[in-house]
Formats: structure tokens, C-alpha cells, sequence
């Protein structure tokens, strides 16, 4: 007779929540200015963001490091007395970021194009397009609980 025995408590499931925004409306009076700080608009949206997340535990928050990604995490991080982090735009969630922030929540706030680029590539599949250039109201959440992923879109009307 074999005695067979089972463990019957259940793994502990690690969750990593990434939250995305576009950042905020920018400064479009000189053309040429390629790295414009956020208008009055703006300051605004990226305060209010820090009043959406107020109830969101992050542990790292990254921007790409331009004027206004910066400008748009601040007002979270101070908040949650967080740094902000950056990230390179042409380098999306490699092996090393996901590494870096798995099992965390982390805010990353980036632009039209590279936000939805970044989820996309989270998820494996073309799933978003770029941002209209008017948006700055998206919203991207996705979870990722024992290698299952959960993603949604909201649009935040600030």
C-alpha cells in the first residue's frame, strides 16, 4: 500500500499591474521645439491623474525622458514619493523590464505612439492603435496573474 500525499495549499499567485497614459496636452505654440513642456491644460490633466490614482499602490512609476512624460508622472510620484524611472521608447518591455517590474504595479507614461505600442507588445498582438493626437484621456491597464493576461481601455475625461 502507497501512501500518497498532496499538497492542498495553493500556490501563491503573483500579480503585475501595469497602468499607461499618454502624456499630457503639450505646449504647441514654436513647431520647432521638439521636447515642449505641458500647457496650462496639461498641468492640470497631470494633476488630476494623480487624483485617479490616489488609491493605486504603485511601486515604480517610468516616463520616457522628455518635458512633458516627466511633467505628466510628476504630480503621481510625488503623491506616492516615488522617483520616476525612465525608459527608452525604442526598447519596449524587453526581458529586462519585465523582469524588473514583475510582480509590481507600476505607472508608465508615454506618448501617442509608443504607449499603445508598449501594451501591444506586453499583450503579443496588435490589439491597439496609435492615440489620436487630441487624446490624452486613455487609459490602459493590463494584469498579468500566473501568466494570464487581462487588459482594458478606459477613457478618462478629465
Amino acid at each position: 500500500m502507497a501512501l500518497i500525499i498532496f499538497n492542498s495549499q495553493a500556490q501563491e499567485s503573483e500579480k503585475t499591474t501595469y497602468y499607461f497614459i499618454r502624456h499630457a496636452e503639450k505646449d504647441r505654440s514654436d513647431d520647432t521645439n521638439k521636447n515642449p513642456n505641458l500647457n496650462e491644460k496639461g498641468l492640470l490633466r497631470a494633476e488630476n491623474w494623480s487624483t485617479v490614482f490616489e488609491n493605486v499602490a504603485f511601486d515604480e512609476i517610468y516616463s520616457t525622458d522628455y518635458n512633458r512624460t516627466i511633467q505628466t508622472a510628476t504630480p503621481t510620484a510625488e503623491s506616492k514619493h516615488l522617483e520616476i524611472k525612465f525608459y527608452n521608447p525604442a526598447n519596449l518591455y524587453d526581458e529586462g523590464f519585465e523582469f524588473k517590474t514583475k510582480g509590481k504595479t507600476v505607472l508608465i507614461v508615454g506618448h501617442s505612439n509608443t504607449t499603445p505600442q508598449f501594451v501591444n507588445k506586453i499583450l503579443g498582438k496588435e490589439k491597439y492603435p496609435d492615440i489620436d493626437d487630441a487624446n490624452n484621456s486613455n487609459l490602459y491597464i493590463i494584469t498579468i496573474t500566473n501568466n494570464v493576461l487581462n487588459d482594458i481601455l478606459l477613457v478618462i475625461n478629465l
